[in-house]
């Protein structure tokens, strides 16, 4: 089986977030995918396989698998596109999520996502307790959305894993105005054994509905403040989101298994 691992929302190696891919040429047993999820040790390793004009495509945490990944569909996409049909410009996943069509256009890949249904809820001491700082609002949907006074606060935030777990929402992201880019975020998965996705698409699908109504505006570059770093450029449309990313491919290898 081949293997391919791909830095996300980047044009350069060692930035962005790495997602490993492996191509199939059919189903896979569940346990498997989640033993060698485990064994690479990231945080999302996608794996699909051709079904008529389409592609099945499902994601794995080394915590379990998820519903919905950015930066694994857009590996995937850039490996599809490039090594396993490098004469197609667009390709179609099959996915929890329904279906998700990715779009090559010049050194960019733009993904078609759906946005998720923000609801205000309460700011907690408990948040505060968890990030380090207390938030000015807090919203849910899948993640809990947390927004935060300034991007300082954002990029200089230590927060407390395991009180980051107690809180409500599948991942914890914390977000700001920026002052280069429309948006800072950053993004936490401790109930996923992923203590930071260094660039989450899937966070963005929350980040972005909140920005472009506080902001008057419905495109935005959106700025990744992990250590790796990564920028989205997204358009909402509605109830989707338009997500495009540039990415470079790190390495592939056989899986003997």
């Amino acid at each position: 089986m081949k293997q391919y691992v791909v830095d996300a929302f980047t044009d350069k190696v060692f930035c962005g977030n790495p997602a490993a891919v492996c191509i199939l040429d059919g189903p896979m047993d569940e346990k498997l995918m989640q033993d060698i999820t485990i064994e690479n040790n990231l945080s999302e390793t996608a794996f699909a396989y051709k079904n008529g004009d389409k592609y099945n495509l499902r994601w794995f945490t080394p915590g379990g698998e998820i519903d919905l990944c950015g930066h694994a569909t857009l590996g995937t996409a850039f490996v599809v596109l490039n090594y396993v049909e490098p004469e197609a410009d667009s390709v179609t996943f099959s996915t929890m999520s329904g279906d998700l069509i990715v779009d090559r256009k010049d050194d960019l890949y733009e993904m078609d996502f759906p946005a998720y249904n923000l609801k205000p809820v309460d700011v907690t001491d408990a948040m505060e307790e968890a990030f380090g700082v207390r938030p000015t609002e807090a919203y849910i949907d899948r993640d809990l959305l947390c927004v935060f006074e300034n991007e300082d606060i954002v990029k200089d935030m230590q927060p407390d894993q395991a009180k980051l777990a107690e809180l409500p929402g599948l991942l914890q992201h914390s977000t700001a105005k920026g002052s280069h880019e429309d948006t800072v975020s950053r993004s936490f998965a401790p109930k996923l054994a992923v203590a930071e996705d260094p660039v989450c698409g899937s966070g963005h699908c929350h980040v972005v509905p909140y920005w472009a109504e506080k902001l008057g505006k419905n495109e935005l570059e959106c700025f990744q403040a992990s250590k790796r770093t990564g920028t989205l450029y997204c358009r909402l449309e509605g109830d989707r989101i338009k997500m495009a990313g540039k990415a470079a491919l790190y390495s592939t290898a056989e899986i003997n298994v």
